[in-house]
């Protein structure tokens, strides 16, 4: 009976370490390494998640704010709306985005695109979102 390996334990990724062997990861494993991953539109929807509105204490992405994500080469592209046309938190909403998105793996930069269309509406939420509003 062979004894199982250890090599399955990984240390954490510190600056100036040595990249991982790609050829032995799952292939949608981000390579290690700053700026050298591949961030993925969950891991970016899961950390804009930190982004609460601040009148509702609800995050943006179950809020369902967040219309599209999309990436190319770290260069994440964020469609997003508020709750209302005139609702004035937008500058604040964009820079705890850019904070939220610094600290995915892989993700060079952050390009915020506030959108008015479709106009956004309490069906857009998630269901957590709903439940914790009273929309059930």
């Amino acid at each position: 009976m062979l004894e199982p390996e250890q090599t399955d334990i990984e240390a954490p990724a510190t600056a100036g370490a040595p990249a991982r062997d790609a050829a032995n990861e799952p292939a949608d494993t981000p390579a290690s390494g700053s700026g050298t991953g591949s961030a993925t539109k969950e891991q970016v929807l899961e950390a804009l998640k930190a982004v609460v509105d601040p009148e509702l204490g609800i995050n943006i992405v179950d809020l369902g704010l967040v219309y599209e994500v999309t990436i190319d080469e770290g260069d994440v592209h964020v469609e997003y709306t508020l709750t209302t046309m005139g609702c004035p938190i937008g500058p604040l909403i964009e820079a705890q985005m850019q904070e939220a998105a610094a600290k995915v793996e892989g993700v060079s930069s952050l390009t915020p695109e506030m959108v008015l269309r479709p106009a956004w509406t309490p069906e857009m939420m998630s269901d957590d979102a709903k439940a914790a509003l009273g929309f059930f």
